[in-house]
């Protein structure tokens, strides 16, 4: 896993959840966003493959004022990490882009931060 202090784009905390399509139904919490990737967090054990491509639906929280989206992922690692499991995933492409990039720029003035990727 590449080193965090390492990344061209900051990850920003978030609250939103998410469901992966073709999963079981089961909750599954944005841990972290940026511009190209993050990570997501659950509670049970779920078939989540490396290399493949899957389509998450992100619900922002009721607070961000910004409607739900889905992101075409590539998941590049998962980690069992005793009492919950963790997906790092590369994001391929957002075909709302907007709602996307809004909730970006939602989490990075959450965060006090300014995103580049916005000027």
């Amino acid at each position: 896993m590449a080193n965090l202090d390492q990344r061209k784009h900051v990850r920003y905390s978030s609250t939103a959840k998410a469901r992966i399509m073709g999963i079981n139904k089961i909750e599954i919490l944005v841990k972290d966003l940026s511009i190209t990737g993050g990570c997501l967090k659950c509670h049970k054990k779920t078939e989540i493959r490396t290399g493949a491509r899957y389509s998450v639906e992100i619900i922002p929280e009721k607070t961000a004022g910004i409607g739900k989206f889905d992101l075409a992922v590539d998941f590049k690692w998962v980690h069992d990490m005793g009492n919950s499991i963790e997906f790092g995933f590369f994001i391929l492409e957002s075909p709302k882009g907007k709602l996307f990039q809004r909730y970006v720029d939602y989490l990075s003035w959450l965060s006090g931060t300014r995103n580049d990727s916005a000027l």
